[in-house]
């Protein structure tokens, strides 16, 4: 790989790593840091709702103003108000905090996927390889590091809260009504499946918040100072760049008149509700109602550093399997993990369990992410930043939805709905190869054809 194009690919995902170990931290610990009438949880609703209007209108506009590098260092600002607000958190400050951060996500996520994909195609093409998997492997190797930031983010807090002088207590020790049985219903009576959780003190919250927003601020230095800018239009058409926000708005929706995006829609909107789901239903009904809230932390450190590992492996083994059997195994994978937390009765002496979870999660997590990124920096090639303005659009979509219904449906409820929407995704999925098989036959028939013709109407046979 040319040095010049693995030091932006390095460089752009320590960046991510940086700024997501600390967003990462936060989300996780939100329900925690922030319980008061459910204000934590609420934020996270603000935020992939704020997220979603970003993705519909912001990144095209955005990026063809600024570039790709400026547009990554702007939106990584508004992610550091979010750590700013959990200093002295209330409605006002982490509700604005968490819209502005929401609004800078779109154009980030749509930014690093137009960077990478650009700089996979152009790599690609100088070196005479298939674009794809050049494109594979940049986004396994970002999603390799940035991953990570699961690890770290969870390792931070952890180390930092553990010193809080307030200790847990459990109530009540059955566990009858934890995993798939934790209902809303069941919180208001006994409070066998709600733990309150610790106080923080002031000291460790601006401690954490310290550490969170220090990483942010890093993550900005080393974009503006090591990042290239790459240049994504040619020269004659500069002159979109004038275009308005209400036509950066079309853009997007006009995306959706391909039905290949539209078929994308519900695989893209699982990846939303997979994370959703691990990191608030299962955290609070199987490892916080069995084990305690102090063993989330390490829970999620278990998923990041499995995820990372995956992304790097099947972004590079990709390349021999081809996609499609590896959506199947995340397929597999993910619908095995549901149906066994359907029927498993979590307890604290099956402690090894509540770790295989996440870890065979993580797996089927890795593969959507990393392939399914570069299927639409590839299958959208014409109009990357509109299509990852709705790949980020629909999983946000998905996130807001798990988080919408968290605190009114049964887990074993929950877990049908992430079940329903993997299988019509995948679904709908094949359909999207089976159609861009079909197109490739006739692309080479094609070709096949016009060289034949060009062969009969060789001048010496006049």
């Amino acid at each position: 790989m040319d040095i010049k194009h693995l030091k932006n690919i390095i460089i752009l995902s320590f960046g991510f790593l940086l700024l997501f170990t600390a967003y990462g931290g936060l989300q996780t610990l939100q329900s925690s840091l922030n319980p008061e009438k459910g204000l934590g949880v609420a934020s996270l609703s603000v935020v992939y709702g704020c997220l979603i209007i970003s993705s519909l209108f912001l990144p095209p506009i955005i990026i063809k103003k600024i570039g790709c590098k400026w547009t990554i260092v702007v939106s990584m600002c508004c992610y550091i108000t979010y750590s700013v607000g959990n200093f002295k958190p209330n409605w006002y400050s982490l509700i604005i905090t968490s819209a502005i951060l929401g609004f800078g996500g779109g154009p980030l996520w749509a930014a690093k996927c137009t960077y990478l994909t650009t700089s996979g195609i152009k790599y690609a093409q100088k070196i005479g390889k298939e674009k794809m998997d050049i494109v594979n492997q940049y986004f396994g190797l970002f999603f390799l590091i940035y991953q990570s930031s699961g690890i770290w983010g969870n390792l931070i807090s952890s180390l930092v809260l553990i010193q809080n002088p307030a200790k847990e207590v459990l109530g009540n020790m059955s566990y009858s009504h934890c995993g798939a049985n934790n209902c809303p219903v069941a919180s208001t009576g006994t409070n066998n499946t709600t733990i309150s959780p610790p106080g923080v003190s002031d000291r460790l919250r601006y401690t954490l918040m310290g550490i969170y927003t220090g990483c942010g601020v890093l993550a900005v230095l080393l974009i503006i100072v090591l990042l290239d800018q790459i240049e994504i239009k040619d020269e004659e058409q500069k002159e979109e760049d004038k275009r308005s926000i209400y036509n950066s708005f079309l853009d997007t929706l006009r995306q959706l008149k391909d039905k290949r995006q539209c078929l994308l829609i519900p695989l893209t909107m699982f990846s939303g509700f997979q994370q959703g789901f691990l990191s608030s239903d299962y955290t609070r009904a199987y490892v916080t109602c069995t084990l305690g809230i102090h063993y989330v932390g390490y829970v999620m450190i278990c998923f990041g550093a499995a995820n990372s590992i995956c992304s790097m492996l099947f972004g590079k083994l990709s390349q021999y399997t081809g996609r499609i059997a590896l959506f199947m195994l995340a397929a597999a994978t993910s619908a095995a993990c549901i149906i066994a937390l359907l029927l498993w009765k979590p307890n604290p002496s099956q402690f090894a369990v509540f770790f295989i979870f996440p870890a065979l999660w993580s797996m089927s997590d890795a593969i959507c992410q990393t392939l399914l990124n570069a299927f639409y920096g590839v299958l959208f090639d014409e109009h990357k930043e509109a299509a990852f303005a709705n790949y980020r659009l629909w999983e946000s979509l998905g996130f807001v939805i798990a988080f919408a219904y968290s605190n009114y449906l049964c887990v074993f409820v929950k877990l049908y709905i992430v079940l329903s929407v993997m299988l019509l995704g995948m679904l709908l999925y094949l359909v999207v190869e089976y159609l861009e098989h079909r197109k490739q036959i006739a692309t080479s028939e094609n070709v096949n054809s016009v060289t034949t013709t060009q062969e009969c109407d060789l001048p010496g046979d006049k």
